[in-house]
């Protein structure tokens, strides 16, 4: 059994053959949008009317075609950053009901609605009304921050200034280390002192960056150094301004291939090598959960980051997500 915002055995029989809108990678570069099915929630389950759903860069392969993709993609596939409205409950779903706001983990946000777990998905306060809530993506930042150890007075290395980047820049100087934030795009920099970056470098030359933050840290390196990219060279880079004992935190998402790794350096600096990613979705949600209160407390800000377009632009949103324009870091769809 499920509850819906109306009860009545005409409104049930209405819902139960609706249609819902969704967009579909239908090839490369290619997105249709499609009537189905509405989805209904099974045991355990809510549905979800979205309000809207980031662009992960995680997406972008699915976007412009990989040999190992299958097209056309799922319904709604791969947007994993929704938030919205619950309009229907299924048994086994206590502490939640129809109208709470919700951000939640899921695979197909890229639609008008989807089910979630209940497990798979966090309450938002009266005081976030209004305000959109990628819960995934901020989930990550907070359970990065928390893996890196951050503690006052270190000196801090942020290499790559995108969404990540910029919030885990704000963490950090909140908490009272000294940011180094390190990124190619001038804006991307001008945006991380507006976070609290204490000193920022044009990341274009490997060599004149390791000397730039070795006499900014007298020889040393820094304590910290988290690496947002998830390309080889700022990987290297990232090791290489690293100090003794530091620790190195892999936030990048690497997934177009292998990477090589200076081991003799790792080893002789003992660095300790953290990979900030999670893949529990019980970490995820405590992330979100976290982002939550760091959000309502003033932690992290993350409304200047984003860009929002509508359903029917979701192609213009992977367009800025690949071409990166100036003023541009982090997608949402509304939906």
């Amino acid at each position: 059994m499920w509850k819906m915002t109306n009860d009545s055995a005409g409104a049930a029989r209405a819902t139960a053959t609706r249609t819902m809108r969704t967009a579909v990678i239908a090839a490369p570069r290619q997105i249709s949008f499609e009537a189905i099915d509405l989805c209904q929630p099974g045991p355990g389950e809510v549905r979800i009317k979205l309000e809207g759903c980031g662009v992960c860069a995680s997406n972008l392969p699915a976007w412009e075609g990989r040999d190992w993709f299958h097209y056309p993609f799922t319904p709604g596939a791969p947007g994993h950053e929704g938030w919205g409205v619950i309009d229907a409950l299924a048994d086994g779903t206590m502490g939640l009901d129809i109208g709470d706001r919700v951000a939640f983990l899921s695979n197909r946000g890229f639609a008008e609605y989807d089910v979630a777990a209940i497990d798979s998905v966090v309450k938002l306060p009266p005081s976030l009304d209004g305000k959109p809530f990628p819960g995934e993506p901020l989930g990550c930042a907070m359970n990065i921050y928390e893996r890196s150890d951050i503690a006052p007075g270190q000196v801090v290395a942020v290499v790559g200034i995108g969404f990540l980047g910029a919030l885990l820049t704000q963490l950090c100087s909140g908490k009272g280390a000294h940011v180094i934030a390190i990124s190619r795009r001038s804006f991307a920099l001008n945006l991380a002192q507006q976070f609290g970056a204490g000193h920022t470098i044009q990341m274009d030359d490997h060599r004149r960056i390791i000397e730039e933050v070795l006499s900014l840290t007298n020889n040393r390196g820094c304590e910290r150094v988290i690496e947002c990219v998830g390309e080889q060279w700022p990987l290297d880079l990232a090791a290489e301004i690293t100090a003794e004992r530091g620790k190195l935190i892999i936030a990048g998402y690497h997934q177009d291939g292998l990477r090589t790794v200076n081991m003799q350096l790792w080893n002789w600096r003992g660095l300790d090598v953290i990979n900030a990613h999670e893949r529990d979705p019980k970490n995820y949600i405590k992330g979100m959960r976290a982002a939550v209160d760091a959000v309502i407390n003033g932690e992290i800000d993350p409304s200047p980051l984003y860009t929002t377009f509508k359903f029917d632009q979701i192609t213009n949103a992977f367009d800025a997500l690949q071409s990166r324009p100036d003023g541009f870091v982090k997608a949402l769809i509304t939906i």
